[in-house]
């Protein structure tokens, strides 16, 4: 018996130790403002730079989903449901490969109580070098404040086509 109880706080002290050594990212989901930087700063980066998942997952509720729609070959509009382990499956070495920069250019905010969504405008560049985008958008981006933290619940976005162009206020001044 005593055998048990010394495996057993062995146990519950290495687990509490492992703990201990969790990096702290409660700065990053601080405010609404450092939750969409650090959401564009993680998923960014040059050709062969790894990106931060810890980070990644971190700003996402439990059962958040991340929403891209696009257009099937047919012409008809779909939207594909992704867990933020799904993106990382299915995009993450993509944007490690060919360099990925995503950057925010306007911004549009309605909040009620403790939700909010944001209209998140954005270009692409595959490195910060670049001087056009490959790709604009709109990030729909919801998010909780729980009174702790911000928390993404989705974010639905669609890339801008010929057909679907940026409205005007959605764009920078």
């Amino acid at each position: 018996m005593k055998k048990i109880v010394f495996l057993l706080v062995i146990a519950l002290s290495l687990q509490l130790s492992a703990q201990d050594e969790q990096p702290d990212y409660s700065d990053k989901v601080a405010t609404l403002d450092s939750t969409l930087k650090t959401l564009y700063g993680v998923i960014s980066g040059e050709k062969g730079e790894e990106r931060n998942w810890d980070v990644f997952k971190f700003l996402f509720h439990p059962k958040a989903k991340l929403i891209p729609t696009g257009k099937t070959q047919e012409g008809k509009h779909v939207a594909r449901f992704l867990k933020p382990e799904d993106y990382i499956s299915s995009s993450g070495k993509w944007l490690v490969e060919n360099g990925f920069f995503e950057k925010e250019i306007h911004r549009s905010v309605n909040t009620f109580g403790n939700i909010t969504q944001v209209f998140s405008t954005y270009e692409s560049y595959h490195s910060e070098a670049d001087e056009e985008p490959f790709m604009r958008g709109i990030n729909s981006i919801q998010l909780l404040n729980d009174g702790e933290r911000w928390w993404i619940i989705n974010i639905y976005w669609q890339q801008e086509s010929e057909t679907s162009p940026i409205p005007s206020e959605y764009l920078p001044d």
